[in-house]
């Protein structure tokens, strides 16, 4: 997925129309995460979100609700550390849909992925407003630990900014994710455009 989009409302003026700025600068996996949005109100924005990341070869990833994943047919669920467990989700989901997780250290990377997870997110890895709930960044050695301890993909997340790209990607990410980076923009098309551009060129250097 090499960057990959959570949305945050809060942060724009119109999510959708930043979405679509991001789509157009390159990436290609979106997650809605809108933990305070209404189910009706979600549900119509899943929807005109996988109309918008079909259109583009994207994939939509739905945060925690499994029910408006199964609804608009996302490609995937992410599901937090106090989401439905891993297990009872695939067993509702079935085997196609991706599942993502959320983790913060190394012991519940190990949990996740060995009770299903396609692939995690780790973070904070670095300062960020929206991660202060989850303590100190975890910084690039318990990313490079993480990242060699479990058999799953590994996405950073958490104040990562371009120039840092090429460390955490060193350190055996798989990706990025990322909230204020592109949402919080005034050119969501061109931030989006230049950490695509940094990601695959320092995962080239790498090959």
């Amino acid at each position: 997925m090499g960057v990959y989009l959570v949305t945050d409302r809060r942060l724009c003026a119109d999510v959708l129309r930043t979405v679509k700025d991001a789509l157009d600068g390159g990436v290609r996996a979106v997650q809605l995460r809108e933990k305070d949005m209404d189910s009706r109100e979600l549900f119509y924005l899943a929807r005109r979100l996988r109309e918008l990341t079909r259109v583009y070869g994207a994939a939509l990833f739905v945060n925690d609700r499994i029910d408006v994943a199964l609804a608009v047919q996302a490609d995937g669920l992410h599901l937090g550390q106090r989401s439905m467990p891993i297990t009872e989700a695939r067993a509702v989901a079935g085997p196609d849909m991706v599942i993502g997780a959320s983790t913060h250290g190394l012991t519940e990377a190990l949990t996740a992925v060995g009770n299903g997870a396609d692939f995690i997110t780790l973070g904070p890895i670095f300062n960020t407003p929206a991660k202060l709930e989850f303590g100190e960044p975890l910084g690039l050695a318990k990313l490079k630990l993480v990242c060699s301890s479990v058999n799953a993909p590994v996405y950073a997340i958490g104040g990562i900014k371009r120039e840092q790209i090429s460390d955490v990607v060193s350190a055996g990410a798989a990706g990025i994710a990322v909230i204020s980076a592109i949402i919080g923009q005034s050119d969501a098309r061109l931030r989006s455009q230049e950490l695509v551009e940094e990601y695959c060129a320092c995962k080239a250097q790498m090959e």
